[in-house]
């Protein structure tokens, strides 16, 4: 299940990748790069985009693909004390004498 789970946040995080960079720079706040224009991402038009929605549903999959495997691998480790811990040793048993060299 865990390493069924792991494949698929890999795959997930490639595919994000892939859908940011296929995304057109818009420069940010520094004026480069093209943008400034009147088609940003708090306009109508931008904010509908294919790519920005496929990005927010990746980008919402990893976060939970993220979280469930956390909370998995957290599963593992039971805190246990050395002290409740039994074992169970035999006696060790005398050794046998050794037979007399023969000369």
């Amino acid at each position: 299940m865990e390493t069924v789970l792991l494949v698929i946040h890999v795959l997930i995080a490639i595919f994000l990748i892939g859908v940011v960079l296929l995304q057109r720079s818009e420069g940010g706040a520094l004026g480069i790069g093209g943008g400034g224009g009147g088609d940003g991402v708090m306009t109508g038009r931008g904010a509908a985009n294919l790519l920005t929605r496929l990005t927010a549903v990746l980008a919402a999959a990893f976060f939970g693909t993220s979280i469930i495997l956390a909370v998995l691998s957290g599963s593992h480790n039971v805190p246990t004390s050395i002290l409740d811990q039994t074992t169970e040793t035999t006696p060790a048993q005398p050794a046998e004498p050794a037979a007399p060299l023969s000369q």
